[in-house]
């Protein structure tokens, strides 16, 4: 008897877990994608930065998987607020009135931007859903409602996406977008997504790194980055990263999208700088995965290389990605800045700005406890040095601003 009590629980605890795993399964499904095909993939597999089935670097990437691991079973102290975080709500009728100045850039929230830049309007890394993850049940959740909600966006010219990790390429924000006859520009492969996700082919533009399209009158170029892409277990780099330079008659603005510090920076200051704003990731750093993103110091350093004017964090202050204190990226960013004498402003989340009139941001995150430069260095490997990053960034060799330490 108690041998078939057990096999009938038995059973039922199977099909409860199979019922489970079938449940987040189909959750997950749609939001990982889709992988290139067709005339999409022979286009991918020409390109000079596809090599042996993936996209690569033009430098390694050094990951020390294992200190990572043991870092994040430890965990951190304060990455996400204590109290909830003050935005400033955007509604449609705000963007009634052009910029003055002809260049006016909204943070909303992590690296979600929208640039309203000669009477257009370009949306970059539009992420506006609850979690950053495959499931609408489990992963990173955002700190704070989006300022600005998809049904109050104003009229767009283009949507613009770096890669398609999912803190910046969002399934549920696409299928809000699609339907509004926008343009959507993305690197190679990430169109196979936005394909799966229900947005028509010809309103789909891939380009690899510095090729370039036409938005509206703009010109918008795919620069390149130092990063890695995937959406599930088995397409790491099947889909190439990129930065953006978005360029009008008169005034023009750069988007890193995730990046490592690498020698490119400078060759994009030079072939499409200088820059009346630069909008570079901060935030989701540690010396473990240094060749993955910058960390606020490199920030300043890739600023200057692409010849900024002022310099917009993001990447920051929206998701749990990293095991430093949440506000820390904003702390760092501006003592690094101080030292090498850059501009920055930061805003809240839903914050405007225009870059040549706009007076400081009075400090808006509350003060906890976070790990100095010199505490915890971020360092991109494979670089000449001239000295530490500890000083602030560093100057890169053999160039007017110098490369940071290795």
């Amino acid at each position: 008897m108690r041998g078939r009590r057990f096999l009938r629980w038995a059973g039922g605890a199977f099909l409860l877990s199979s019922l489970l795993v079938g449940w987040a399964v189909i959750d997950m499904w749609k939001a990982m994608g889709a992988r290139s095909s067709g005339a999409r993939l022979e286009r991918l597999l020409k390109s000079p930065h596809f090599e042996n089935g993936a996209f690569r670097n033009s430098l390694p990437e050094r990951t020390d998987v294992w200190r990572a691991s043991a870092k994040w079973v430890k965990g951190g102290s304060h990455r996400e607020p204590s109290s909830p975080v003050a935005v400033e709500v955007r509604q449609t009728s705000d963007y009634d009135e052009p910029p003055e100045t002809g260049l006016r850039i909204t943070w909303l929230g992590h690296s979600s931007m929208l640039v309203e830049l000669d009477g257009r309007r370009v949306l970059f890394d539009p992420v506006f859903g609850e979690r950053c993850s495959p499931s609408s049940y489990y992963g990173p959740k955002r700190f704070f409602a989006p300022p600005l909600p998809v049904s109050e966006l104003p009229s767009l010219n283009a949507v613009v996406i770096s890669h398609d990790h999912y803190d910046h390429l969002d399934q549920p924000t696409i299928e809000q977008l699609r339907d509004r006859g926008v343009a959507f520009v993305a690197p190679l492969g990430v169109g196979a997504h936005l394909e799966a996700w229900g947005v028509s082919s010809d309103r789909i533009t891939e380009l690899d790194w510095w090729e370039e399209t036409a938005v509206a009158g703009l010109r918008l170029v795919a620069a390149p980055a130092r990063h890695f892409s995937g959406r599930g277990l088995r397409d790491r780099n099947a889909t190439l990263w990129a930065g953006w330079a978005l360029i009008g008659a008169e005034q023009r603005v750069f988007f890193s999208g995730d990046t490592a510090m690498f020698p490119g920076f400078e060759e994009i200051g030079t072939r499409l700088g200088p820059f009346d704003a630069t909008m570079i990731e901060v935030g989701a750093y540690d010396e473990s995965w240094a060749d993955v993103h910058l960390g606020p110091e490199q920030a300043v350093a890739a600023h200057q290389a692409v010849r900024g004017e002022l310099l917009i964090p993001v990447h920051w202050g929206t998701f749990n990605l990293a095991l430093h204190a949440w506000t820390e990226p904003a702390e760092r960013l501006i003592v690094a800045a101080e030292k090498a004498g850059v501009r920055v402003l930061t805003p809240r989340p839903g914050g405007w700005l225009e870059p040549k009139t706009s007076a400081p941001v009075a400090r808006w995150w509350p003060e906890v406890p976070w790990q100095t430069a010199e505490q915890h260095p971020v360092v991109s490997s494979g670089l000449a040095t001239n000295g530490p990053p500890a000083q602030g960034p560093t100057r890169y060799a053999g160039s007017p601003l110098g490369w940071p330490r290795d």
